[in-house]
C-alpha cells in the first residue's frame, strides 16, 4: 500500500492560484501536543495549543509542548487560536505560546474557564484576549468563516469546527464519539454535521485515537451505572481516581454520593481547580452539603466517606501515588477501602499505574481497575463512529489526526471502507505542509516542527544532549576527577582525587579507585612534554584514559567530569 503522497492528487480543473495550506505542528503520530495551522494567503488561524506528557526517557522533564518557530516567524499573520475543548493536550501549551505570540483566543465557556485558570497561574491573564464561542453562532475571521458543532467527549463543551475558506471547507472534528445517552443530555448535532456535508467538505481532520477498535465506544452513562453498584456494595471509604478534566465522570461520582448519602472530599491540586471552575460555571451540579474538606472527612464513619482524586496515570507526585506510598499529608489507606482507578493507562504509563495498584493492595485496599469492571469508557470514537462521521461529512480528502502512527493507518483503512480513495488520505507528519486547491491536494514541503521540553521554569533549555547526560547519570553514575596542575610546567601539583556518585560505594571500592588514580596519573605524565598545554588536552586525556580503564575493569560507562585547578 503506497504512502507516497508527493505526487499531485485529484483530477479535474488545472491548479488555480487559490491555495489553502494545512500544517500540523503537533498531534500527528503522537497522543498530545495538538496544534494545527490553517493558512490562506497571508491569513492564519491555529486550532488548539496542547501539551504532551514526558515519556520514560525524558528524565526530569515536566511537560512537552510544540515547537512554534513557524508561528513566531509568521505572528503578524495569525488571526486567532481557536480551541476545540479544555483537555490539557489541547490547551496546555497556551501559557507558553501566548508569551511569544499574543493573539486572540476563542473557546467555549468551560474551555475558557479552564484556560483562565492556567493563564492566571502564569501571571499573564491580564494581557490575553479571550473570546467565548457559542456553538449556535458563527464566527468570521478574515477570509475564514467558521461554524461549530457540539460533540460528545469526556469533558463538557467540546466542539468541532467547520471552516469555510475561498478554496473549500475544512472540518476539524475535535475529539469526539457519538454518545446516544450523554451525561449532560447534549447529543452531537447530527443535523448540522449532515448539512455541512451536503454543502461540500474539501478536507476533514478527524480524531484517530480509537481507530484500532471495532464497533462503537460505550456511553459514559455505562460508567455511572457501575459507579452506582460500587457505592451500593462498598462498606468502607470509596476513593476514586480519574482525570481532573473528566467533569462527566466527576458528576456521576457526586450523583452516586448524593444518592447513598456520602460526603465527598476533592484531593489533588488540578482536581480541586477543575471542580471549582466547573461548579462556578454551572457544569457540575452538587447537592448541598455533599462537598467537604478532607480534614472533616477523616472524622466521619467510613461508610459515609468518598474521595475524588488525581493520579489515575500513576504520576509520581500525584495524590493517589502519594496515598499508595503512605506519603500523603492528609489521606492514608485503611484496610477495606475501595479504590477505583477510573481511567485507562496512557501508553508508557502502564508500569507507573501497576506500581500504584500494587502499593494500594499492600495497604489493604480493594482496588477496582480492570477494563471489564465497567469503571471507564473512552471519550473517543471507535471504527463504526469514524465511519459515521465520514459518511456525514463526505470529505474529498481526509487527514487522520490525534493518534500514533498505527492509529492513522487504521483510520485510513476505515476511510477506504466508506469510499474515500487511498490517495485522498494523507498520512502526514508534524511540520509537513499540505496544500489544497478545490480539485487537488499534495504535500509541498516542511516547516520547523518538533518538541520543546519544559523543565521547571526552563522552556527549551533542555535538549537531546542534556537528556543523554541525564540518562547516562541515571544508568552508570559519575566520576569526578580533581587535580591541580602547574600551568607553567604542566606538572601535577596535587591529585588526582576521584569522587564517585552513583557509580560505586567508595568504602567497598577503595582498591579500584586507587588503581584508577594511578592510571590517570600515568596518562597525564604522557601528556606532559615539557611544553605549555591547554587545559582541554589534559581533560581529554583524563576522560579517555579513565573511560577505557573503567570499561575494561567493570564494563560500565559512567560520566567522567575532570576538574583541573590552576596551581
Amino acid at each position: 500500500m503506497s504512502t507516497n503522497h508527493s505526487r499531485r492528487r485529484g483530477k479535474g480543473k488545472p491548479v488555480t492560484q487559490e491555495k489553502l495550506q494545512i500544517i500540523p505542528l503537533g498531534g500527528i503520530g503522537e497522543i498530545g501536543k495538538n496544534m494545527f495551522v490553517i493558512r490562506y494567503k497571508d491569513e492564519i488561524i491555529v486550532i488548539d495549543s496542547g501539551l504532551a506528557f514526558p515519556g520514560d526517557e525524558m528524565l526530569g522533564i515536566d511537560i512537552v509542548i510544540p515547537d512554534i518557530t513557524y508561528l513566531v516567524e509568521n505572528k503578524d499573520k495569525i488571526l486567532a487560536i481557536v480551541l476545540t475543548h479544555g483537555h490539557e493536550d489541547h490547551i496546555g501549551a497556551l501559557p507558553y505560546v501566548l508569551q511569544q505570540i499574543n493573539v486572540p483566543i476563542y473557546g467555549t465557556k468551560l474551555t475558557l474557564g479552564l484556560v483562565q485558570g492556567k493563564l492566571r497561574e502564569h501571571h499573564i491573564l491580564a494581557n490575553c484576549e479571550l473570546n467565548m464561542i457559542n456553538p449556535d453562532e458563527k464566527l468570521e475571521l478574515g477570509s475564514f468563516k467558521m461554524e461549530f458543532f457540539r460533540t460528545n467527549h469526556s469533558i463538557p463543551d467540546s466542539v468541532g469546527i467547520a471552516i469555510k475558506t475561498p478554496v473549500g471547507t475544512v472540518v476539524h472534528t475535535g475529539d469526539f464519539k457519538f454518545d446516544q445517552t450523554p451525561v449532560n443530555a447534549d447529543p452531537t448535532d447530527y443535523y448540522k454535521l449532515a448539512r455541512i456535508g451536503e454543502k461540500g467538505v474539501l478536507v476533514a481532520l478527524s480524531d484517530s485515537t480509537n481507530a484500532e477498535r471495532p464497533g462503537y465506544t460505550l456511553s459514559e452513562k455505562e460508567v455511572g451505572a457501575s459507579i452506582m453498584d460500587i457505592f451500593r456494595t462498598s462498606k468502607q471509604r470509596i476513593i476514586l481516581a480519574t482525570f481532573a478534566s473528566n467533569v462527566h465522570r466527576i458528576q456521576q461520582v457526586i450523583d452516586a454520593a448524593c444518592h447513598y448519602k456520602r460526603k465527598v472530599a476533592v484531593v489533588g491540586r488540578s482536581m480541586v481547580n477543575v471542580v471549582a471552575i466547573a461548579q462556578e460555571l454551572g457544569y457540575l451540579n452538587v447537592c448541598e452539603g455533599t462537598l467537604v474538606d478532607v480534614d472533616d472527612l477523616n472524622a466521619m464513619p467510613p461508610e459515609k466517606a468518598c474521595i475524588i482524586t488525581t493520579g489515575s496515570q500513576g504520576e509520581p507526585m500525584s495524590a493517589l501515588t502519594r496515598i499508595s506510598m503512605a506519603e500523603h499529608r492528609k489521606v492514608e489507606i485503611r484496610h477495606g477501602d475501595t479504590v477505583i482507578i477510573s481511567a485507562t493507562a496512557i501508553p508508557g504509563n502502564e508500569k507507573l499505574v501497576s506500581r500504584t495498584i500494587d502499593n494500594l493492595f499492600r495497604r489493604g485496599a480493594n482496588v477496582i481497575y480492570e477494563r471489564v469492571s465497567g469503571i471507564h469508557v473512552s471519550g473517543h470514537a471507535s471504527q463504526e463512529e469514524l465511519k459515521l462521521m465520514l459518511n456525514l461529512l463526505k470529505p474529498k480528502y481526509l487527514i487522520p489526526i490525534h493518534g500514533e502512527y498505527r492509529h492513522l493507518i487504521h483510520h485510513r483503512k476505515v476511510a477506504e471502507k466508506v469510499g474515500i480513495p487511498e490517495d485522498n488520505v494523507f498520512i502526514s507528519e508534524n511540520g509537513q505542509v499540505l496544500e489544497f486547491t478545490p480539485n487537488t491536494g499534495r504535500m509541498v514541503g516542511t516547516v520547523t516542527a518538533g518538541r520543546v521540553l519544559v523543565d521547571g521554569l526552563g522552556v527549551g533549555d533542555v535538549g537531546s544532549i542534556v537528556l543523554r547526560d541525564r540518562k547516562l547519570l541515571s544508568q552508570d553514575g559519575i566520576l569526578i576527577v580533581v587535580l591541580s596542575i602547574s600551568r607553567a610546567t604542566g606538572e601535577i601539583v596535587s591529585g588526582p582525587e576521584i569522587y564517585s556518585r552513583g557509580f560505586v560505594y567508595v568504602r567497598e571500592s577503595e582498591d579500584l579507585l586507587e588503581e584508577a588514580r594511578a592510571h590517570v596519573a600515568r596518562s597525564l605524565e604522557k601528556c606532559n612534554n615539557g611544553k605549555r598545554q591547554e587545559w582541554s588536552v589534559f581533560k581529554n586525556a583524563v576522560r579517555d584514559s579513565l573511560s577505557r580503564f573503567i570499561w575494561e575493569k567493570m564494563h560500565r560507562r559512567p560520566m567522567i567530569l575532570p576538574i583541573i585547578i590552576d596551581a
